[in-house]
Order: C-alpha cells, then sequence, then structure tokens
C-alpha cells in the first residue's frame, strides 16, 4: 500500500541512502505521515527486518500497513525510548524523523493548519489534545503570546501582532484562521505577507503541540538507542529545530556546548556523515516545493 496522495516524501532517495538500511535491521520512522519514508524502508528490509513507524495522528494511523515486519505506534516521538522498552528493543539500526506539516495537514481545512482557508484555529497534531490555536490566541497572556511569534516565528513585530490581537479578543473572541488572518494583514509587510502569516501560524503550531520540548526530548534518547555504526537522519525545516539537531551531532547536547576529555576529544556519540546539510535537487523543487527549506542531516553513532 502506498500513500502518495496524502504526502509527497522529501528527499526520499537521499534520506534512505543515508540511512544505509541492512535487510535484516531494525529501523525506526518517528514520523510516519503519509507513509513514504516508511514503505521506502520496508522495501529494503527482508523478511527478518522489523520497522517501528510513530505517528499521533488519527489520521495517519488510517494508512498504515498491513506487513508482518511493521508495527504503528500511536504516540508522540517524545516517547521513542518507552515505546522502545514496550516491544523489547535495545537497539535499532536507524531512525528518521521528517519534522515538516505533511500536505496531508496543510490540506485538509478543517485541520486549521493553513491560512489559505478559513477553519477553525485547531492545529493539533493529536485530535485528543485539549489545547488548541484558539485557546492559545484567546487565552494566553499578551506578553505569551508576544514571546511565541517571536521565538517560534522569528518575527520581528512579535509584540505590535500580539497587541493586535489582545485586543481584538477583548471585544470577540478570535476563531478562525480567517479572523486571524485578517486582523493581522494590515499590520505586516505586503511585500512579505504570506511569509510572515506562515511565521505566524508555524509559531502557534509550535506552541499547540509542544515541538520543541518533544523534539528536545526525542534527541537525547536517539544516540542511546541507536546500534554502534547506526544512522539518523532528521529533516528539518526551519532554524530552531535545525539548530537543536546540528548540535545534538556536533557536541551531543542541546545547547552546542563542547563536551571534551583533557586531551582534546569530543564525547559526542554521533558524528556527521556528511559535513554539511543535503538540499533538494532541482528536480525534486520542480515537482515538489514543500522541499524548498528541507535541510536534511545524517550522522552515524560513534563505535566506542
Amino acid at each position: 500500500m502506498t500513500c502518495a496522495a496524502y504526502h509527497i516524501p522529501v528527499l526520499l532517495n537521499e534520506t534512505i541512502d543515508g540511512l544505509n538500511i541492512r535487510p535484516d535491521g531494525i529501523y525506526v520512522d518517528l514520523t510516519f505521515g503519509g507513509g513514504g519514508h516508511s514503505q521506502a524502508i520496508l522495501n529494503q528490509l527482508g523478511e527478518k527486518g522489523r520497522l517501528y513507524s510513530f505517528d499521533q495522528d488519527l489520521d495517519a494511523m488510517k494508512g498504515s500497513f498491513e506487513d508482518n515486519r511493521f508495527q504503528f505506534v500511536r504516540s508522540n516521538f517524545r516517547f521513542i525510548s518507552n515505546w522502545m522498552m514496550y516491544y523489547g528493543i535495545e537497539q535499532v539500526d536507524g531512525i528518521l524523523a521528517d519534522l515538516g506539516v505533511s500536505s496531508h495537514h496543510l490540506d485538509t481545512e478543517e485541520r486549521g493548519f493553513s491560512f489559505r482557508y478559513d477553519a477553525p484555529l485547531d492545529m493539533r497534531m493529536n485530535q485528543k489534545a485539549s489545547l488548541t490555536a484558539e485557546k492559545v490566541i484567546n487565552e494566553y497572556p499578551e506578553e505569551s503570546l508576544a514571546n511565541i511569534l517571536f521565538l517560534y516565528g522569528e518575527l520581528k513585530n512579535s509584540r505590535k501582532l500580539a497587541a493586535a490581537i489582545t485586543k481584538q479578543r477583548n471585544t470577540a473572541r478570535i476563531q478562525t484562521t480567517g479572523q486571524l488572518t485578517d486582523l493581522l494583514d494590515p499590520l505586516l509587510n505586503s511585500a512579505r505577507e504570506k511569509k510572515d502569516l506562515a511565521r505566524v501560524f508555524q509559531a502557534l503550531r509550535i506552541e499547540v503541540n509542544g515541538e520543541m520540548n518533544a523534539l528536545r526530548q526525542m534527541l537525547l534518547s536517539v544516540s542511546k538507542l541507536l546500534c554502534p555504526n547506526g544512522r539518523l537522519a532528521i529533516l528539518t525545516y526551519h532554524s530552531l529545530e535545525d539548530r537543536m539537531v546540528k548540535n545534538i551531532i556536533r557536541t551531543g547536547n542541546i545547547e552546542g556546548k563542547n563536551d571534551t576529555d583533557i586531551f582534546g576529544h569530543n564525547h559526542a556519540p554521533l558524528r556527521a556523515v556528511h559535513r554539511g546539510v543535503i538540499t533538494a535537487s532541482k528536480e525534486e523543487l520542480a515537482a515538489n516545493p514543500r522541499s524548498r527549506s528541507a535541510k536534511l542531516r545524517i550522522a552515524e553513532k560513534v563505535n566506542s
């Protein structure tokens, strides 16, 4: 079964090549989504190979595979260590994470991830979660809103945007993406309006889903789970998450602090397979514009 209509995998060949898949290995796809990357991994596994794929979204679970080598785990990837322990797995040969929002989420109007539609302000990856973008917009203090827009959206006019939101909600609750867009439009530079709106929605989505804390917890777990020479492949789409991934590979910690012994040797358990990031080819960009902001980093567990 394939799920191409749900989501077009980004940097598919480069990601699968980077995992250096062994037919009898154990692999984890932390972001199942439409199943594109998972299907490609299964295609390279033999009868003894195993794949565990995580996703907290009910829509993703509906597209999971009927395959004896495959196990769908409906959970946030921050709990990877707990679930691997549950399944009796001590080490794995490769871990993949595509941190981008799937095209399914952006194209499903009622999920509220995109400003292209007038829909309820939802943005939950896990539909059972209680926090929505509507609650963030209407119930967070103005200062907290400004901080979210600045930290997660990197918007320089975050205080001005937060003030406008607070003023409006004092009159009437802001309930839809259209209402939010109409409110913020006059405050945005017309030359970069869509880009800044995308950053507003990105900031709200990150807050609603606790994405930075989840990523931090996951990154601190993966190096312990990988076997010697096991591979980590992570696709990032904005500077906040890419910085965390780069730091964990380079230094072994989220903060990027060098941990060296008295001889100057780095204690980081991972090492980069490539010197920099891998980006999409011109051919892929033409076929899948979503790939434009994608950065792929491949790391290997140090055999010590």
